[in-house]
C-alpha cells in the first residue's frame, strides 16, 4: 500500500448525542478512508479542533457545557503524555 502526501492528515467532526443530561457526550465520526498510521496525539488535536468547530456553533447550554468539558479532558490527556 502506497500513502502519498496528498491525504489529509485527518478529519474529525465532532456531535453531540444522547436524550437526557446525564447520558449526553460528544460523538466523532471519522472522515478519513486511511487513518492507520497516524499518532495518539495527532488524533487528539483533530478532536479538540472538531470540538472547537462544534462549540462555535452550538446555541444549546448543556451542549455546550458539555463540550468545553470535553475540550478540557482532551487537553488534560494530551498533557499527561509522554
Amino acid at each position: 500500500m502506497t500513502i502519498t502526501d496528498t491525504e489529509t492528515l485527518l478529519s474529525i467532526m465532532a456531535k453531540t448525542c444522547g436524550h437526557s443530561e446525564r447520558s449526553r457526550r460528544v460523538t466523532y465520526v471519522v472522515d478519513s478512508y486511511h487513518c492507520l498510521c497516524i499518532d495518539k496525539k495527532d488524533i487528539i488535536y483533530s478532536e479538540i479542533e472538531a470540538c472547537k468547530r462544534l462549540l462555535k456553533y452550538t446555541k444549546d447550554k448543556i451542549d455546550k457545557r458539555i463540550i468545553e468539558t470535553e475540550i478540557a479532558t482532551l487537553k488534560m490527556a494530551l498533557d499527561l503524555m509522554p
